[in-house]
């Protein structure tokens, strides 16, 4: 056990350590859609049409990483506390298990995307070629999404024994593909849209190849064979024990979407709104995903060490992640905001059309604004973060109901009949951070109260 870096290193210098890398690759997996949509909206005439139809697109695919991420969470968290607790048969029925529940869900994406991808369009836009080209994209990239799903179990075995750096790289050489691609695809070959599906899912192939051969060859702290496959109903049931809240959780960021769709769709000017939105969440993403980089090395951190019994260890962990996390988004706060202008210019250099200006306009003012609630998400997501190491469900859950829907869309159904609404509407969203950040605090603390309660000794004196 002390071989094991996460039983006596520091644990700041560790959450920095094991947390840099892994906010760094969540980060380039939110590039994957920014990239996607600076190419796509940078076509020409159709380039308006097409970041339309990705925007309507992208709720599926947050879906899609939503599964990915929960059920990694669930695998990381076991896997984590199993090491802890050196049990050897649990840790590679974690590992055979976790592939297992992979092959499950890209057999379940492939079928949606075969038969329900156009269905899935028709209900967002009545507009022919916004259904077209958003049905090609989500086609493609849900029946060949084996490479974003596998990719997601095999970050989590590096993840889980502390090789966070390994991960980072897999996932640097999977962007780097997809960037080239993105630009080889869509302006030398006129692949279109299409062409930015096939270059996403050739990254995400290539992220999941290169974390295979680094876990196979160099994750000598965890092994498995191919009898661990076979399914475990305990094990499994373990996964989700924590992975199902953080699934839902993670899955509320795609109805979060859908729902804010159909209310900026209540204005009149709603496709430049809505044209605006999608270009916003993709650069929101960025934020919210090295918050869950850094709430994830808490979800490792800590697991670990309530299955080692390390209280001190424990508490440095709770204080330390929030502060850090609050740090990681406070520097992305300030750099956005200093930056909004060129930002949102990436995504009209070479397009034109319609509603272009009115939308990077837009564009920008939704970065300024919406940028102030970052540090309060860093609070609520880090909070998140400590309840699911501690195996709770239902508070994370909790936490994200109410920044994403229960404080969000009334502020957002309110802004929107105001009659400066387009640029009104952003305010429902660091109002709505404010509130959860404050809520967030309120219910750690109730549940450490409670902790601490239910593990004191009975012989300790109420002194």
């Amino acid at each position: 056990m002390q071989d094991n870096k996460m039983a006596v290193k520091p644990i700041r210098r560790l959450l920095w350590s094991m947390g840099l890398p892994m906010v760094f690759s969540m980060v380039l997996q939110a590039l994957y859609n920014v990239v996607d949509t600076v190419f796509v909206i940078n076509m020409g005439e159709a380039g308006v049409k097409a970041n339309l139809a990705l925007t309507y697109v992208f709720p599926v695919q947050i879906f899609m990483i939503a599964v990915g991420v929960g059920t990694g969470i669930g695998i990381n968290a076991m896997l984590s506390r199993a090491l802890g607790e050196k049990d050897q048969k649990k840790i590679a029925l974690t590992l055979g298990n976790g592939i297992f529940l992979g092959l499950a869900l890209y057999l379940a994406f492939l079928l949606f995307g075969l038969f329900a991808s156009r269905w899935f369009l028709s209900i967002q836009s009545s507009d022919p070629e916004i259904v077209s080209l958003g049905s090609s994209y989500l086609g493609i990239v849900t029946t060949l999404s084996f490479g974003a799903i596998g990719f997601n179990i095999f970050e989590r075995f590096l993840q889980a024994t502390g090789k966070t750096l390994h991960s980072t790289l897999a996932q640097v050489f999977g962007a780097l593909t997809n960037i080239v691609l993105d630009y080889v695809f869509i302006y030398p070959c006129h692949m279109g849209v299409e062409g930015a599906a096939y270059a996403t899912v050739i990254g995400q192939v290539v992220s999941l190849l290169t974390a295979m051969l680094f876990h196979y060859f160099l994750n000598k702290e965890v092994k498995h064979s191919l009898r661990d496959i076979i399914p475990d109903w305990g094990i499994i049931g373990g996964i989700y024990k924590v992975g199902w809240s953080a699934m839902l959780i993670q899955a509320l960021l795609s109805i979060n979407m859908f729902v804010m769709i159909r209310v900026f769709s209540l204005h009149p000017q709603s496709d430049w709104i809505n044209g605006a939105y999608g270009i916003y969440y993709k650069v929101a993403q960025i934020t919210l995903f090295s918050c869950f980089g850094l709430s994830n090395t808490i979800i490792s951190l800590l697991s670990f060490n309530v299955g080692l019994g390390d209280r001190q260890r424990c508490r440095e962990c709770i204080v330390w992640g929030i502060v850090d996390t609050v740090i990681v988004a406070g520097v992305i706060t300030v750099i956005f905001e200093s930056l909004a202008g060129p930002i949102a210019q990436l995504f009209g250099f070479a397009s034109v059309g319609e509603g272009k200006e009115q939308i990077i306009s837009l564009c920008q003012t939704s970065i300024r604004i919406a940028s102030v609630g970052y540090v309060f998400m860093g609070v609520s997501i880090a909070v998140q973060g400590i309840l699911q190491a501690y195996r709770k469900a239902l508070t994370p859950l909790m936490i994200s109901l109410l920044r994403l829907v229960i404080l969000l869309v009334p502020f957002a159904l309110i802004f929107v009949y105001q009659d400066n609404a387009p640029y009104l509407v952003w305010w429902a969203f660091p109002l709505s951070e404010a509130l959860t950040c404050f809520c967030s605090m309120a219910i750690l603390k109730v549940a450490l109260s409670k902790r601490r309660e239910k593990n004191k000794p009975l012989s300790v004196s109420a002194h």
